[in-house]
């Protein structure tokens, strides 16, 4: 083999070079793409509320009391669903959710009133709140209706908590 000048060996080593970064870039994609993937997945299925029959009706007064009753309800209808301690530092998606129920405690409506920056989380989030109806019925409230938010912080594990009883944070 005939020896090669050093400008085409340098050539050489600069094409050798941008293979390998394209390659580890090209992996790193790869691996990026598998995670969001896997953080995809854990909001494909709605999990079954726990929680049966009809709540015990709400001694609340007013909507932030009443917020709190909701809060527990949801996570006595999801428990294998919560964040147990304080949450990390980056969440993968904070919604704020409106949500109207009757004087029975159904569900009338449910609107994204800040949607969260992973769309998948959005109709999960939805989807979990018209389960878990029906909610503590708002006996000591007036009117026929009674609307609240909750702002819900979800980790990419598919694990969440809501404002009302968060741990906070790290």
């Amino acid at each position: 083999m005939p020896a090669r000048s050093a400008p085409a060996t340098a050539i050489m080593n600069k094409n050798h070079v941008r293979r390998t970064a394209c390659g580890w870039r090209g992996l790193l994609f790869g691996a990026a793409l598998m995670v969001a993937q896997g953080a995809l997945a854990q909001f494909t299925q709605v999990p079954a509320p726990q929680v049966q029959g009809t709540p015990r009706p709400s001694t609340a007064e007013i909507e932030t009391e009443f917020r709190i009753d909701a809060a527990r309800h949801i996570y006595a209808a999801y428990p294998m669903r919560i964040y147990r301690g304080k949450l990390p530092p980056l969440l993968y998606g904070i919604m704020m959710v409106e949500t109207e129920i009757d004087a029975t405690g159904q569900v009338l409506n449910v609107n994204v009133i800040r949607k969260p920056a992973a769309d998948e989380i959005a109709p999960w989030v939805l989807a979990m709140v018209r389960r878990a109806s029906p909610f503590p019925a708002p006996g000591a409230m007036r009117g026929s209706t009674v609307k609240f938010t909750e702002t819900w912080f979800v980790d990419k594990s598919g694990l969440f908590q809501l404002h009302s009883l968060t741990e906070g944070q790290r």
